[in-house]
This record gives structure tokens, sequence and C-alpha cells, in this order.
């Protein structure tokens, strides 16, 4: 029987309130995003969003990934080649959107940059208030002694 690692529940929590507010975040920029600069604001403001909800997301689950290869392993050099390597995807995907995007005329880069940033922000609040929030023991992941294991060892006090 697997051990959960205590990074793997606050990373799906964080992974399932930021999807909830991200997505109530594209209601309402999609929104502004249209009474400002009509259609092309709309989609300004939802492309923005989903950027920065895929990326915030990408880290969450190539973690949540490497966690669960590493198995019991604290510093799996496979975790950590996981991270960076996803890391370096994105920001290869960043600028490869970033160049496809820059220029076109259905863009609004004002409600783009905006929604972008809107989208960031909660993101990095919603991490913040999860972890703030979340349960863990200082120690970390360590499997306490039983008697059982270990019947022949002296008891202090006897």
């Amino acid at each position: 029987m697997s051990t959960k690692h205590s990074s793997t529940v606050i990373l799906r929590s964080s992974l399932i309130w930021s999807g909830l507010v991200l997505a109530a975040l594209a209601v309402v920029g999609a929104l502004i995003g249209f009474l400002v600069a009509g259609p092309s604001g709309l989609v300004s403001a939802l492309i923005g969003i989903l950027m920065a909800g895929v990326f915030f997301a990408l880290t969450a689950v190539t973690m949540l990934i490497g966690t669960r290869m590493a198995g019991e392993t604290l510093f799996s050099t496979g975790y950590f080649a996981l991270v960076l390597g996803g890391w370096f995807v994105k920001v290869i995907i960043f600028v490869v959107v970033m160049l496809v995007l820059r220029g076109q005329p259905w863009i609004s880069p004002l409600v783009f940059f905006f929604s972008a940033l809107a989208a960031t922000i909660a993101s990095l609040l919603i991490d913040i208030v999860v972890f703030a929030r979340a349960r863990v023991p200082y120690v970390g992941d360590v499997a306490l002694p039983t008697s059982a294991e270990d019947p022949g060892e002296p008891r202090p006090g006897s």
C-alpha cells in the first residue's frame, strides 16, 4: 500500500479551485472584453485567461505525475527532470503562441494582457490560500515505527 504525498492533496486542491475560479473569471472577462472591444475583446479575454490557466495547470500536473513516478524517493532525478522539462515545454509553447497571436486583427492587446494578468493573479492567490490552509505535518511524509515492526527493541522506561 502506497502512502499519498502531502503535496498531492495541495496540488489537486489547487487545480480544482483554480479551475472553478478561472471558469468564473472567463465569464466575467469575456463580458467585460465584449463591452470594451466588441467580439475581438471577448476572444482576447478568453484566450488570455485560457493561456494563464493552462500554463498554471501544466505545472501542477507535471508535479503530480512526477510525484507519482518518484514514489517514496524524496529527491528523485526523474521528478525534477519531468518538472523542469514541463517548464521548458511551457516556455516554448508560450513563445510560439505569442508569436502567432502578435499582430492578429482579431486580438485586442490590452484586453488580452489584462485578462491574462487577472488570471495569473487569481491563480497565484488560489495557490497561496490552498497552501496556507493545508494541514501538512511539519515533519513531512514520514512513517512512524509501530510496535509490530520491531518487537525485539526494549521500550524506554521498562
